[in-house]
């Protein structure tokens, strides 16, 4: 790897840490009755109300449809991601100090697929709670409706619009993919252009006895 390659995937690891501290993903429930709204803030350990009381108006609004409530503390899922995260982070350190191309094709890969379960399992959570309803005891009933929300973009839910989109936490783990795929585009560049650079030229040079002696050089940029 080149120098600017470790540098843009040590910069990554450091923009990642963002991901504890901001939300990943957020959902917006808008109905005339809300006018300015309800939404759930999801991080990467917990499920908070966008404002103090809306995780609290959420799960009551949700007890006359029989759905479950929306506790932290009952979603597995939410102990696994901080470790996860943490892994990435520090995996990319080790990548930028090893200096290793095939570690950071690696870590490319790990992230992916850190990514594709981690939308899975959202899909999965509200899928859940939409559809798996405790209609004995729900207060109103619609035959055959579900209220699971999309996992991006919006859909109506009764009188409720519920609009789910990525939030600032998932745009700079989202930044960090994109400077780690950089650095490994310009270490690949550069170690082809070394490649290229160390090829002998064409033909043969003449030593002192007029034998015929082709250069051996060795390819730079093997990183």
């Amino acid at each position: 790897m080149t120098r600017l390659a470790r540098s843009l995937t040590a910069l990554a690891a450091l923009i990642m840490v963002g991901g504890f501290f901001l939300p990943l993903w957020q959902i917006r429930l808008l109905a005339p009755q809300y006018p300015e709204g309800l939404g759930l803030l999801i991080h990467v350990n917990t499920v908070r109300g966008m404002t103090e009381n809306d995780l609290r108006n959420i799960n009551s609004l949700n007890h006359y449809i029989g759905m479950k409530v929306i506790d932290p503390e009952a979603i597995p899922v939410l102990n696994i991601m901080p470790w996860v995260l943490g892994a990435l982070v520090v995996g990319a350190l080790i990548v930028a100090l090893a200096g290793r191309r095939k570690l950071l094709v690696a870590w490319l890969g790990a992230y992916a697929t850190a990514a594709m379960l981690g939308l899975f399992e959202f899909w999965r959570w509200e899928r859940d709670y939409g559809r798996n309803l405790d209609m004995e005891h729900a207060i109103i009933k619609v035959p055959g409706m579900s209220y699971e929300p999309p996992v991006i973009g919006a859909k109506q839910l009764l009188n409720f619009t519920a609009i789910s989109l990525p939030a600032m936490g998932t745009a700079l783990l989202g930044v960090a993919f994109v400077l780690v795929a950089l650095a490994l585009v310009h270490s690949l560049r550069a170690a082809r252009a070394a490649r290229r650079g160390a090829l002998p030229t064409a033909g043969a040079t003449n030593d002192f006895t007029g034998n015929a002696a082709t250069s051996r050089l060795e390819p730079a940029g093997t990183r």
